[in-house]
């Protein structure tokens, strides 16, 4: 009697797996060895501030730093039982998680890191490198623009062209999704000589040749191909205006429409099974020349002419759309009405016919004739005129569709060519066009960087140090979120099965290939309740549901991760 009894409550849910799962990953270990701290760093090492932080934004969704020391404070028992550390607040304040931002923006230090931590993940994973996609995104803010910082105008990849923008170029390996190679650059670079530097970094990351490099129009420049080729590695990417032109592309359909050049259909499997033509092509090579480095590269390539039936489909109704749009706007110039004054000099009125089919894009598509009507009217009398008779002048439109002009744009609609250099035993030209359609890996993972879960739109941040280690920090919680995933759907194929209970207000719905995010978010609601009566306390964990040890062990990850928070209990309170 009369001794103090204390009752502390944490939100566990899914920080032990998140903590767990980076530790085999070795991210606190690989940063540590990478960006040593100084003599007055005190408290736990900078890799465990690091993961720390990683759990909270992995966790809520939020990347700010003024959130993470709040809500270190209210797991401060879990946190240490789960990094194995005596966790304290301080350790999370911001002007330590200031320092970790200062330590990842080091660029020959993090080069270093993120090499070391490839092959680590490739070893631990068991990863066969084959495929790489490129791709880069922007994020804009309001933010001040300096003469060498990295926010600037540029073209905006999220419609916001009058906001300052720093760049991100993205390198993912397939089919994770996973990335290997990140770059933050300042937000008015063009996307074209991003490329080459990307697979330099892939290179030095991987040590790996004879790689699939696959990307947007952008990287198809001629230097971008030919540095490729000349390093042993492959490439995959359509050919924008700039490389084949559209006389030279209506020149590779010649033999199609003339019945020459048969096409190879193109199918592929639904997740119901089915089967679906999704495209039609052939495909033909091309000898090319390049100066890589002084020296000149000369190589074959194939040249893969592909027809997109959704595409072709699309675009039809797009035009035929814009050229019903472009009728009646012509058509409204010159009404046969009152209320509406005629045109009555031709010059005007050709201005503003220019000006619509210029807008609709169908200038070649139809045929506008110009009538000029004369008619004479009686003058009444008015002041010092006396009655007469008058010429009224005006003009009338006649807008007709070139049928002729039509049905050759409609037959070079959804044609588009690819370029590659992988052998066709390797890369059969249906699996390049599957493969190429698969951009969606890469897209996803922009998505996950710029919105949920790790937010970095909008960002809170000013300097360009800071800027920079917040999105190689946020690179890496990419990695644990691809790995998390990629862990799941693996065993569930193993296992030939597939996962119900994360669908709210859906129990029986279930599915083979769960989201990371999804099999996190089946982790809440597990908490830690600690008493302490006098001398003696008891640890209390949640009882983990059936669907919690199913997530456990698709993840390959013990329930003891939950179960070691209660271990060291003194006896009943």
């Amino acid at each position: 009697m009369g001794e103090e009894l204390t009752v502390i409550n944490e939100r566990v849910d899914d920080t032990p797996v998140l903590i767990a799962q980076m530790d085999r990953m070795g991210v606190q270990s690989t940063l540590d060895e990478h960006f040593p701290t100084h003599g007055n760093w005190r408290g736990v090492s900078l890799g465990c501030v690091a993961e720390t932080w990683l759990a909270h934004i992995l966790s809520e969704g939020d990347h700010r730093l003024n959130r993470v020391q709040e809500w270190v404070s209210k797991r401060l028992q879990t946190l240490s039982a789960c990094t194995q550390r005596a966790v304290r607040e301080l350790d999370f304040s911001d002007d330590r998680l200031e320092g970790v931002l200062r330590a990842l923006s080091d660029d020959e230090r993090w080069r270093g890191f993120e090499a070391a931590f490839n092959r680590r993940l490739v070893r631990v994973y068991d990863l066969r490198p084959g495929r790489v996609r490129l791709d880069s995104t922007s994020a804009s803010g309001y933010w001040s623009v300096t003469e060498e910082g990295l926010f600037q105008f540029g073209h905006s990849k999220d419609h916001r062209p009058g906001s300052p923008q720093v760049k991100v170029m993205l390198s993912t390996l397939d089919p994770l999704g996973m990335p290997v190679a990140v770059q933050v650059v300042s937000g008015e670079r063009a996307d074209d000589p991003l490329y080459v530097p990307a697979v330099v970094e892939v290179r030095k990351g991987l040590g790996q040749g004879g790689l699939l490099y696959i990307g947007d129009g952008k990287m198809g420049a001629l230097e971008t191909r030919a540095f490729l080729q000349a390093g042993g590695d492959y490439y995959l990417c359509p050919l924008s205006l700039k490389q084949l032109s559209q006389t030279e592309l209506e020149g590779y359909l010649q033999p199609v429409w003339d019945g020459k050049q048969a096409l190879t259909q193109i199918e592929r499997q639904k997740e119901d099974g089915a089967v679906e033509q999704i495209a039609e092509g052939y495909e033909r090579g091309e000898s090319l020349t390049a100066t890589v480095e002084g020296k000149t590269v000369t190589w074959t390539e194939r040249r893969l002419v592909i027809r997109s039936l959704l595409l072709c489909r699309a675009a039809e109704a797009g035009l035929q759309r814009r050229l019903k749009k472009a009728q009646e706007a012509l058509e409204a110039l010159t009404p046969n009405k009152r209320g509406k004054a005629p045109f009555r000099e031709l010059g005007p009125l050709r201005q503003k016919v220019e000006s619509i089919l210029a807008r609709y894009e169908v200038a070649d598509l139809l045929r506008i004739d110009y009538q000029e009507i004369v008619q004479e009217r009686a003058l009444r009398r008015y002041g010092s005129r006396p009655e007469g008779r008058g010429v009224d002048r005006k003009f009338q439109l006649r807008v007709t569709v070139d049928e002729t002009a039509l049905a050759k744009a409609v037959r070079c609609l959804g044609w588009r060519v690819y370029a590659t250099t992988q052998p066709t035993e390797q890369l059969p030209l249906d699996q390049a066009v599957l493969a190429y359609r698969e951009e969606y890996l890469i897209e996803r993972g922009m998505g996950r960087l710029k919105g949920r879960p790790l937010s970095l739109i909008p960002m809170y941040l000013q300097d360009d140090d800071h800027v920079t280690g917040l999105i190689r920090l946020l690179s890496i919680a990419l990695r644990v979120l691809t790995l998390l995933e990629y862990t799941a759907r693996r065993r569930l194929a193993a296992e030939q099965g597939k996962l119900a209970g994360l669908y709210a207000g859906n129990p029986k719905r279930s599915t083979a290939r769960p989201t990371a995010e999804a099999l996190l978010e089946a982790l809440k609601e597990i908490t830690l309740s600690v008493v302490t009566l006098g001398r003696h306390t008891q640890r209390h964990v949640t009882a983990l549901s059936t669907l919690q040890q199913r997530v456990l062990k698709l993840l390959d990850l013990s329930p003891s991760i939950y179960s070691v928070l209660a271990a060291d209990s003194s006896g009943p309170p």
